[in-house]
Formats: C-alpha cells, sequence, structure tokens
C-alpha cells in the first residue's frame, strides 16, 4: 500500500525526487525514473484518491466511451516502489529545497518535479457555475459532465447549440472542436441537422493554430453548416433564461458584448497555472513554471523541473506531450543527480487527434513553431478510421499499461543540441 502521510509525522529525511502531482505528468515521470535506476527514492505528493484518464471524455461525451473506464484509484496508478505521500502542496521553498505542505509539513528534496496541471477556472465566468449540467448547459472538461453531454446532445431536436473555446493555453486546443464535430455527426445520422444552428465562439483568430489543419477542419464546419464566430470570448451564462453573452473584437474596435439564446452551450472554462504555483518563485510572468523548452530544467533552480500542463512551454497541453516529456525529464534528471551535463530535449511534441465524426480522426501531431511531427507514414491531414483505432481503442491502453508504466513508446529522447 502507498505511504500515509501523517501530518504529525515529520519528514526528517530528503527525498532524491519529489513530484508533486500524481496524473498523468507526475505518475509517468516517476515510472520513467524507477525504470532507469530502482534504488532512487522517488515520492509523489498528491491528495486526490483517483486518477483520470482525461482525453477520452471528449468520446464520452460523444456516445463512443464509457465515463467509468476513464477512471482508476490513485493507488493502482503510482508506480511500483514510488511513495505516495498524500497531501497537496501549499508552499515551493526553492531556495531551500522544501515543499511545504497544506498539513504544514516541510518535505525537502535533492530535484523537484511540479506535476500539478493546470486549474480550470470556472467562476471565471459569471452564472457558469451554478448552471453546469442544467439548462442546456454542459462540458466535456468534467468527468460528472461529459455523460451529460452526450444526453443532451441525444435529447436535441432542433434550436441552437454553442460551442465555446477560450484564450489559450488549454488542455488539449482541440477539444472543444472535437465535442461539436461528434455532436453535429450524431444530428446529422438521425436527420436533424438541418433544424438546428450550430454556432463555434473561439476567443482567437482562427480554427486552428497549425496552419496546415485549418483547410481539412474548414471543410467539416461546411459539411456541418457550422457558423464560427473569432475573437468572441464567453463572459458570462444566465441559464435560466438560456442566454450566453460573448465579448466580441473586430479589428480596431472597442470589444463589444453580444447576447445569444442557446438550446445546448458546451463550455470550455478558461485554464490557469494553481494559485501555489503562480505565488512562488518558479513561476514565469504567465505564471507558468518557468523552464527551458528543452531540457524542461529551471532556469534558475536548477534543482527544479516540470513537466504537463504547468510547464511554461508553448507546446500543446496534452497527454501526448506528456509522454515525450517524462522520459526527458527522468535522464536529465538522472545525469543532474550524477552532476554531468543534461543529455536530452524535448522537441514540443504534441498530439491532438480531432474526432472530426464518429470512426475517423484527423490525427494532428505537432512541435515547436508548428511543425508537423507524424509518427506515421501518411498525410496527417486526412481523417482516417485507423486513426479512430488507435484514439479510441489503444490509446487508453498505452496511457494505462505504458506511459504509466514508465513504457516509452515512440517516446525516445532526442539528444541535446551541440
Amino acid at each position: 500500500m502507498p505511504a500515509k502521510f501523517k501530518p504529525t509525522q515529520p519528514v526528517s529525511n530528503v527525498v532524491d525526487v519529489l513530484i508533486v502531482g500524481g496524473g498523468a505528468a507526475g505518475a509517468a515521470t516517476a515510472a520513467s525514473l524507477r525504470r532507469r535506476n530502482k534504488r532512487l527514492d522517488v515520492a509523489i505528493l498528491e491528495p486526490s484518491e483517483t486518477h483520470y484518464y482525461q482525453p477520452a471524455w471528449t468520446l464520452v461525451g460523444g456516445g463512443a466511451f464509457r465515463a467509468d473506464r476513464t477512471v482508476r484509484p490513485m493507488a493502482s496508478c503510482i508506480p511500483a516502489g514510488v511513495r505516495w505521500l498524500r497531501g497537496a502542496a501549499a508552499e515551493f521553498r526553492p531556495d531551500q529545497n522544501e515543499v511545504l505542505t497544506t498539513d504544514g509539513e516541510t518535505l525537502r528534496y535533492r530535484v523537484l518535479v511540479v506535476a500539478t496541471g493546470l486549474v480550470l477556472d470556472w467562476d471565471q465566468i459569471p452564472g457558469l457555475k451554478e448552471t453546469l449540467g442544467h439548462n442546456g448547459v454542459t462540458s466535456n472538461y468534467r468527468f460528472d459532465l461529459a455523460p451529460n453531454t452526450w444526453r443532451q446532445v441525444q435529447a436535441l431536436k432542433r434550436g441552437r447549440a454553442l460551442f465555446t473555446q477560450p484564450a489559450m493555453p488549454i488542455k488539449c486546443a482541440g477539444a472543444p472542436q472535437k465535442a461539436m464535430y461528434l455532436s453535429c455527426d450524431h444530428w446529422r445520422r438521425v436527420d436533424v441537422l438541418g433544424d438546428l444552428a450550430v454556432e463555434f465562439h473561439a476567443a482567437g483568430p482562427v480554427l486552428f493554430g497549425v496552419p496546415e489543419f485549418v483547410g481539412p477542419l474548414n471543410r467539416y464546419i461546411e459539411r456541418y453548416g457550422v457558423q464560427t464566430h473569432f475573437q468572441s470570448t464567453l463572459k458570462a451564462v444566465d441559464g435560466p433564461r438560456r442566454r450566453a453573452t460573448f465579448e466580441v473584437r473586430s479589428g480596431d474596435s472597442p470589444p463589444r458584448l453580444e447576447e445569444r439564446s442557446f438550446d445546448l452551450l458546451h463550455v470550455v472554462p478558461p485554464q490557469r497555472s494553481p494559485e501555489v504555483v503562480r505565488a512562488s518563485p518558479l513561476a514565469d510572468a504567465a505564471g507558468w513554471v518557468d523552464v527551458d523548452p528543452e531540457t524542461l530544467q529551471h532556469p534558475r533552480y536548477r534543482d527544479v523541473f516540470a513537466v504537463g500542463d504547468v510547464a511554461g512551454t508553448s507546446n500543446a497541453k496534452t497527454a501526448a506531450a506528456v509522454r515525450k516529456q517524462a522520459p526527458v525529464v527522468a535522464r536529465n534528471i538522472l545525469a543532474h543527480l550524477e552532476g554531468s551535463p543534461l543529455p536530452v530535449a524535448y522537441d514540443g511534441y504534441g498530439s491532438c487527434p480531432l474526432t472530426v465524426e464518429r470512426g475517423k480522426v484527423i490525427l494532428a501531431e505537432f512541435g515547436y513553431g508548428g511543425r508537423l511531427m507524424p509518427s506515421f507514414p501518411w498525410d496527417p491531414t486526412r481523417s482516417r478510421r485507423s486513426a479512430w483505432v488507435l484514439k479510441a481503442k489503444l490509446l487508453p491502453w498505452i496511457y494505462f499499461d505504458l506511459m504509466l508504466k514508465g513504457r516509452e513508446w515512440l517516446a525516445k529522447p532526442r539528444p541535446v543540441a551541440a
């Protein structure tokens, strides 16, 4: 059983590697470290009793995956040989190589890995939190609401459906569109799409940040008759009245507020780094952990690394990015502990399997600067059934049984450039 972290029991020893956060990033990094050095003392500080496979929630919201298959006990996801300290960080003290927990304990480390993930800021949109799950308002970004999305989609036969995307960065930049495409495909199959007005409201100026995928996605936008609204940010929700207020920008004109009625509103909340990170010496100007984008080491506190969504890198915040980051951080930590130069670099890889219809996916894979990085010898801009099989059947297994076990499938790091 994992170690129970007791507030009354002081931690007197120094942990070789302390990982704050037991989600995808923290667990994968711990597994990669332990597979390379089983003598290494690795501990994960994590308060949650459950571990979620979040990438499948879009499929749950589209009726193509069971929600109960996306959740497992946290104990089963902590790698063998890794101590689980059940608690949360209250303060980072990198000058002393210490982390203060919310239970008042002080944890000391040789190397710290920050893997806290990010925060879904539902409260930033007035009226949203109290109406989630009611009045036609839903979101695939919450475990309990993804099944509700599918129920709402099935029930809707006519009216207006709004899908929103906030300002970047967010978890999986394509997820807001995935919810819309799968919904539209269902409505098309049951022959009610013509009775629906579907709108996509995105805070950014373009449909997708990598230009090569914009054309293929636009063809699906046209196929489903979606009306796109760019630079349109959700600002408030009145659930009982079924009204959504958007801030709309156009050129140099002052922003204006527009109210839209809805019968279904799928919301993606604004997202930010956790306050414990934002308020710490580790944060960059935007509040994320400041790291070298290749080595993922902090530029000032050399005993600190970051992995996953909380890292202040420009890559897409996806589980696929974690799959590539974890081996980089693991190898670089081992080198750092030995006093050697950091040997490997992260190339910004991220993947967004865009579920454009049930049974077909555009597998968007790209790195820093939007450089295409396909894993397979096919045209990455085409929708394919094989990519759907990868997304719906193989990736959950790869996640739980490979990535979280330190088995690094297609994740070999490249050497640091001389």
